[in-house]
């Protein structure tokens, strides 16, 4: 170590990685900027400054994560929920209201990749809009004010394959003007929002 680095501190060195973060750490964080926050932009505010706490690594490892989750909720049904509760979706919709999803911590995100028609006991009606866009950018945001550098730089892409890009395959089990289709998928929902 040189003089510099002993006076200032050895700057960590950022590689690129694949190795999402720990799933409870992860949850743990999502829990504590719930409780620290009455609102999105708190909630964002709250996860930025505790990520950037993070190692690079780790920083990394969050948005890892995060991609796995959106991959892993990536379907027809999921879609169908989301079109119900915001009264339509595209594919920016639906990439943002699994964002709001994920946000809503550990339980709610398992039990509605389960059953989605359970996003029920979770929403309401007088509420406009489910999404959360600006959770897709807490991690890059963090990451980017503590090393001045963009976080996709860094993530080994030849051997992380659960993002955006290689998202499932599916058929749609359900048409946006077949209401019939929707309400055998989520009926609870579909009495919730779509029920004259």
């Amino acid at each position: 170590m040189g003089l510099l680095d002993w006076v200032f501190g050895k700057k960590e060195e950022i590689s690129k990685s694949s190795e999402m973060l720990d799933e409870e750490l992860y949850w743990r964080l999502i829990d504590n900027s719930l409780e620290n926050s009455s609102n999105q932009e708190e909630q964002a505010g709250s996860l930025i400054d505790e990520i950037e706490k993070l190692s690079h690594k780790e920083m990394i490892g969050f948005r890892l994560r995060t991609d796995r989750f959106l991959h892993d909720t990536y379907g027809s049904e999921m879609w169908c929920v989301a079109y119900i509760v915001n009264g339509g979706c595209s594919d920016h919709g639906f990439e943002y209201f699994r964002h709001w999803l994920i946000s809503r911590g550990k339980e709610a995100y398992y039990t509605v990749k389960e059953n989605p028609d359970r996003l029920a006991e979770i929403v309401n009606p007088g509420v406009e809009l489910y999404d959360f866009e600006a959770f897709r950018f807490v991690a890059d945001d963090a990451f980017e004010r503590k090393t001045g550098k963009d976080l996709d730089d860094f993530i080994d892409h030849d051997n992380f394959k659960t993002s955006e890009g290689n998202y499932p395959k599916f058929e749609f089990t359900w048409k946006e003007d077949d209401s019939e289709s929707m309400k055998k998928i989520c009926p609870k929902l579909y009495n919730m929002y779509l029920e004259d």
